[in-house]
């Protein structure tokens, strides 16, 4: 009886602090702020269907600060064809916004700022443009809608023209995912595309993606079919008639650290 309760009382003794400990180990704590970054290079910038860069690479950039409370800000950049932009050759967006969650949905509501420097050389109107933004995302899939508060890239009396866009990635393997985009562009106001070898003007423009990434030692590869449904000029390549939002493939290596 003696040596049972002698053994209880060792045993006890020896368990005790090793379930102390385990009950004591501190939870991972959240860092109130996060920077991160990103770059990639691109065989062409696409923005919302069509080219930026006249169908020439594009080197691309930036950083996001983020508070633990979900208030975040930003900033992104890219080179952009000079003769589209009224002598600018780089576009600089800044950005900020708050994030949440309501159940299962991601929400995001924001500002952007797209910024041309050196635009509006040599008399020609300068072009910027605000937006406000709202985004919803459920697991693989996401929905945002941009509002333009201000005259959409310049264009005189084109106030609320907007954007609806629908995204997602699917991880069909280690490594390698699914990307698809379908997006809408609604022009307000003076805002308008004439489409090449067309006279009537056109409100609205769908343009699309599909693509496949691949996670190579956290450089992203991508490949991605990008088009829209119309046909565009604009820039230099005006000068010759040529389009560009016709149907293309974009490459790409990025990375965010």
């Amino acid at each position: 009886m003696k040596k049972a309760l002698i053994s209880a009382a060792v045993a006890a003794a020896c368990s005790t602090p090793f379930a102390v400990l385990a009950q004591a180990a501190p939870a991972k704590v959240e860092p109130e702020y996060t920077i991160t970054g990103n770059a990639g290079l691109f065989s062409d910038y696409r923005f919302r269907g069509y080219s930026q860069t006249d169908y020439n690479p594009a080197f691309q950039g930036g950083f996001d600060f983020a508070h633990k409370s979900g208030f975040y800000v930003g900033n992104w950049n890219s080179n952009v064809e000079q003769g589209l932009y009224n002598g600018a050759s780089l576009e600089m967006d800044f950005y900020g916004g708050y994030k949440m969650s309501a159940g299962p949905v991601a929400l995001d509501f924001g500002a952007l700022y797209y910024y041309y420097p050196g635009s509006g050389a040599g008399g020609t109107f300068k072009i910027d443009n605000t937006e406000l933004y709202v985004s919803a995302g459920y697991g693989p899939v996401s929905v945002k809608y941009s509002h333009a508060i201000s005259d959409f890239f310049g264009v005189n009396d084109s106030k609320n023209s907007w954007y609806l866009e629908g995204n997602g990635s699917y991880e069909i393997s280690s490594g390698f995912s699914i990307i698809g985009h379908l997006g809408y562009q609604k022009l307000k106001g003076n805002a308008r595309v004439i489409e090449i070898g067309g006279t009537s003007p056109n409100d609205s423009i769908t343009d699309w993606k599909i693509g496949v990434t691949y996670d190579l030692s956290g450089f992203l590869l991508g490949a991605a079919y990008v088009g829209t449904n119309r046909d565009l000029t604009g820039g230099t390549a005006a000068l010759t008639n040529r389009n560009i939002s016709s149907d293309t493939v974009v490459l790409s290596v990025s990375k965010s650290f």
